[in-house]
């Protein structure tokens, strides 16, 4: 058998004020609907925190972000993007921010083409009672935790 295609990606947990977190809304093939993170691929040459800086200002329209440091890892075996990857290795950067209204820079025909579909921020309460599917899984445990106790030493296995 051969390796694992696995793309390097890297996540903003972008937090406000309020400790609201803004969150991504992917609709896939399939019908499968899934609310997580802003962010993806890291492409050649390219650094985690500048992967971030632009996946934000893409899909939310910020600019000015002070990238902080890596919390969550996740490590995701699903083929995508069709079938060029095996699955996407994550990691997950704490990003503190003013709150802002989401003004993405790609338009909404560029973000859909890359399954994006709703730009959201989250209360930590809505989190933990929401019905629907969240990557990671636990995340609202994750936040929770991050919250109340600030980013880890080392950072955490996040799960799927």
């Amino acid at each position: 058998m051969s390796e694992l295609r696995i793309r390097p990606a890297a996540r903003a947990i972008v937090l406000d004020p309020d400790d609201r977190i803004l969150l991504v809304r992917f609709e896939f093939p399939g019908g499968r609907t899934l609310w997580a993170t802003p962010g993806g691929g890291i492409e050649a040459g390219e650094s985690a925190e500048d992967a971030i800086r632009r996946e934000l200002a893409e899909e939310t329209g910020l600019t000015v972000v002070d990238v902080g440091p890596v919390v969550w890892t996740r490590l995701h075996i699903v083929p995508f993007i069709g079938g060029q990857w095996d699955g996407q290795h994550e990691q997950y950067h704490l990003v503190r921010t003013p709150g802002f209204i989401p003004a993405p820079r790609h338009t909404w025909e560029q973000l859909n083409a890359e399954y994006v579909f709703e730009l959201r921020w989250w209360a930590l309460a809505e989190l933990g009672t929401a019905e629907g599917t969240f990557a990671p899984r636990r995340l609202a445990e994750l936040v929770r935790d991050l919250v109340d106790n600030g980013p880890p030493l080392l950072a955490i296995d996040a799960g799927v």
